[in-house]
């Protein structure tokens, strides 16, 4: 009897699963290489065993064709998974020689406290107190690269090449190359926060490469990543969900009207 109420049940807890996925699209729209999220359903059935189903098995059995499929009977809906989207974002020009961004495919690397690795496509670099380039978290880069001191100019090339001039020389010595690395299936790599992302048995063995060779993104330097959230498109998600949401809401209240209705007609 309460099946009807199960079902929407399934559906409100997935547009509410779905409506913060909408949000933090929403709330990253200017998070430098955000990659926007998306939720991806499956209906939920099950096969009645009725008398007809029972008349269907035993035709087949008999080697007669029935004149109908199996009598299924949807039981809900469910989240399947919340991949991420790797469009490529817009570039936006900066006057910061440590931001840079990848024109193309790949992850910049990176070395968590634990010592794993980390992936993500936000360029915004700095220097440590020791010298080493890292993320706004301090997560350093991989290949590391140390800037000497008294460093006044740095350059990176679209390869990755790091060339710095120290004391205002005009001649410049080559640091150190940043690499780029790229997965089989990106959309399978598990996000950890901060803009970062690691490996899984879904995304494949990472394989890091020279950046602008073999399909692999250039390296832009003066330039960040945008978010590739497209605002308008998930202000439109978001009416649609509240809509069907109150669509479910309004058929769970015809329902326990129904339920009410019956009680009072039994006593």
């Amino acid at each position: 009897m309460f099946e009807p109420l199960y079902v929407a049940a399934t559906g409100m807890n997935v547009f509410q699963d779905e409506m913060v996925d909408v949000t933090n699209n929403l709330a990253n729209a200017r998070t430098v290489g955000f990659k926007a999220g998306r939720t991806e359903k499956e209906s939920l059935f099950t096969i009645e065993r009725t008398f007809q189903q029972e008349l269907r098995d035993q035709m087949i059995s008999q080697g007669m064709t029935p004149a109908y499929g199996p009598i299924e009977y949807g039981t809900g809906v469910r989240v399947v998974s919340t991949p991420k989207d790797f469009t490529q974002g817009t570039l936006e020009t900066t006057n910061s020689p440590l931001d840079i961004a990848i024109q193309g495919e790949g992850f910049f690397k990176y070395t968590l406290a634990d010592g794993t690795y980390a992936y993500g496509r936000a360029g915004s670099l700095h220097v440590d107190d020791q010298g080493n380039i890292t993320d706004p978290n301090g997560y350093i880069l991989q290949p590391q690269i140390t800037v000497p001191e008294g460093t006044t100019k740095i350059l990176i090339r679209q390869d990755g090449t790091v060339s710095v001039s120290i004391n205002n020389s005009i001649q410049t010595e080559d640091i150190g190359q940043i690499s780029v690395t790229r997965f089989m299936n990106p959309a399978g790599l598990k996000s950890v926060g901060q803009n970062l992302f690691t490996e899984t048995d879904s995304s494949g063995t990472p394989v890091d490469g020279v950046a602008n060779q073999e399909g692999y993104g250039a390296i832009s330097q003066y330039s960040l990543e945008g978010s590739n959230v497209d605002v308008i498109s998930e202000m439109m998600r978001m009416v649609i969900i509240q809509r069907v949401f109150d669509t479910v809401t309004k058929a769970v209240q015809s329902y326990d009207g129904m339920l009410t209705s019956i009680e009072r007609m039994k006593s």
